[in-house]
C-alpha cells in the first residue's frame, strides 16, 4: 500500500470512528436521560435530544422542580382499591367526592380516558378502570383485567347503570360485550356511549363536544 492509499484509509477509519463516536451525546448521564425521554409515548430520540436540552438550558427553572415533582408522585401515587383510578389516596378524590352519583358507574379503558371525561365535566357519576382491553392477539384474557372487580361492584352495591365508554375499536367492542354477558341476568341498565365516537377513535385524542355529545346519546347496549 502507498503512502497516499495508507492515508485515504485512516482518514476513512477516523471518520468511521468519529460516526460511531458522534452516535453518543458526550455524558453517559445525558445519554440515559435521552434514552428514558424516547421511551415515552410520542416522544422518539431526535425529540427526546431537544426535551434534554431544553430541561438542561433551564436546570433551576425546569429540570430540577420537574424531578422534584416525579420523585414525590413516584413516592405518594396510589391505586384505587374503588375503581382503580391512580391518586394519591385511596380510595380517590372521585370516589369520595360528595355529590357524585355512585348508582352510575362508567366503565373504561384506562386512566387517560378518565381524565378526559373528567376534562369535559359531563359525568357526574362514578368511574371503573378495567386496566385495557381484551385481546386474543395480545393475549390479554378477562382475568388480566379488572372485569370481576366491576361485576362485584354491581352484585354488592346499589347500582343503576353501567356506562361502557369503551373505544371504538375492535378490541375495545369485545370487551364491551362480554361485560355485557357477565352482567346478564343482574338488575341494572346497561348503556354504551353513542356513535358521535369515531370507529378507532380513542377518547383521549377526542375535543369535548364530540364526548359530551356521546355522553348524553348513549343508548341500550
Amino acid at each position: 500500500m502507498t503512502d497516499k492509499q495508507n492515508i485515504g484509509a485512516q482518514t476513512h477509519k477516523g471518520h468511521e470512528n468519529g460516526k460511531k463516536h458522534n452516535m453518543k451525546q458526550g455524558s453517559p448521564d445525558i445519554d440515559r436521560l435521552i434514552g428514558l425521554l424516547a421511551r415515552l409515548p410520542g416522544l422518539g430520540p431526535r425529540s427526546a435530544r431537544r426535551a434534554t436540552l431544553e430541561l438542561i438550558r433551564k436546570r433551576d427553572a425546569l429540570m430540577h422542580p420537574l424531578a422534584n415533582a416525579m420523585k414525590r408522585t413516584a413516592e405518594q401515587i396510589k391505586v384505587c382499591s374503588v375503581c382503580a383510578n391512580i391518586d394519591a389516596q385511596s380510595p380517590c378524590h372521585i370516589c369520595m367526592m360528595p355529590g357524585r352519583d355512585s348508582k352510575t358507574i362508567c366503565a373504561i379503558q384506562d386512566v387517560g380516558d378518565l381524565w378526559a371525561m373528567e376534562r369535559v365535566g359531563a359525568f357526574k357519576g362514578v368511574y371503573h378502570v378495567l386496566g385495557g382491553t381484551l385481546s386474543a392477539i395480545d393475549g390479554v384474557r378477562p382475568e388480566d383485567l379488572n372485569i370481576a372487580a366491576l361485576i362485584e361492584r354491581v352484585e354488592t352495591g346499589d347500582v343503576s347503570e353501567v356506562i361502557l365508554a369503551m373505544n371504538a375499536t375492535v378490541d375495545g367492542q369485545t370487551t364491551a360485550h362480554y361485560i355485557t354477558d357477565r352482567l346478564e341476568g343482574l338488575v341494572v341498565n346497561i348503556t354504551r356511549l353513542a356513535h358521535g365516537v369515531p370507529v378507532g377513535g380513542e377518547l383521549d385524542y377526542l375535543d369535548d363536544g364530540t364526548i359530551t355529545a356521546a355522553l348524553r346519546s348513549r343508548r341500550p347496549f
